[in-house]
């Protein structure tokens, strides 16, 4: 399983997976222009996509749902509410599933989703299941739940967000305290110290790689998210952590592998 983030942040998400024989999207929130020229960088085409995962129905993470489903044809999965918030036609457009029922997206790709809070949206976390093993993908939450948690558990790739340094996002005065309040409550982000404290619950031998991704470019930067997690787990984790921006695609990691390709243009 090859996984490539083609960017992460407030301004848009989507991430790239490939197997031998089936190809993905988890969330299309850049404009079918940046998802076409991401892309194209890693020698993918929207033609060869089998199908697109969608998270939530929040613009960073679906925005480019709708048009992909008519111009490339492509079938989006999703739950009810966030088909319906992204107008798709349920029947045409848009095969719904239920939290916790695991779907086959190819002879070597299924996909179980989870729930997770999140505030004005019936989100989901996903763990993507190959010959090679497992993979967790979890963005907008407030909390890690205990569900979640125990799904993730024995995953051999974990992407997580870590998205707000808890100083920086309270003395931000950009911010008014109600906007505050939101992102740090239960239905808001995690912190990089909750994506830590999660991620010591989540260490085993077998986890190869951990990403952290939707990072806030206000309220975070890269080395305070990287330095929150390694004091947590740096003991006893054994794999490589690499950090999606905004701008990507940077990297390609492949499942049980303890490397990751930097991309020559990035």
């Amino acid at each position: 399983m090859e996984i490539v983030h083609l960017g992460s942040g407030s301004s848009g998400n989507s991430t790239l997976i490939r197997t031998e024989e089936t190809s993905i999207l988890i969330d299309c929130g850049f404009s079918m222009r940046q998802l076409e020229r991401r892309m194209s960088l890693v020698n993918m085409t929207p033609e060869k996509l089998d199908a697109i995962l969608v998270t939530h129905h929040h613009g960073d993470h679906g925005r480019s749902a709708k048009a992909a489903a008519k111009r490339w044809g492509v079938e989006i999965h999703a739950n009810m509410e966030t088909c319906e918030r992204l107008s798709l036609d349920p029947v045409n457009e848009c095969r719904i599933f239920e939290n916790l029922e695991r779907r086959d997206l190819g002879p070597d790709l299924s996909f179980l989703p989870i729930p997770v809070p999140h505030d004005d949206a019936d989100n989901v976390a996903y763990v993507l299941s190959s010959p090679e093993g497992r993979a967790g993908f979890v963005t907008d939450l407030g909390e890690p739940t205990e569900e979640l948690v125990k799904h993730l558990t024995g995953c051999s790739h974990l992407s997580v967000e870590a998205n707000y340094d808890t100083k920086r996002l309270f003395g931000n005065p950009r911010y008014p305290q109600p906007l505050k309040d939101r992102i740090h409550g239960r239905g808001g982000h995690l912190s990089n110290k909750q994506t830590a404290t999660m991620l010591n619950r989540l260490v085993h031998d077998k986890l190869d790689s951990i990403v952290l991704c939707h990072l806030s470019s206000d309220n975070n930067a890269p080395h305070l998210a990287e330095s929150e997690v390694l004091c947590e787990i740096g003991e006893k984790f054994e794999g490589v952590i690499h950090i999606s921006r905004q701008e990507g695609p940077e990297f390609a990691q492949w499942l049980g592998e303890r490397a990751a390709e930097p991309l020559r243009w990035s």
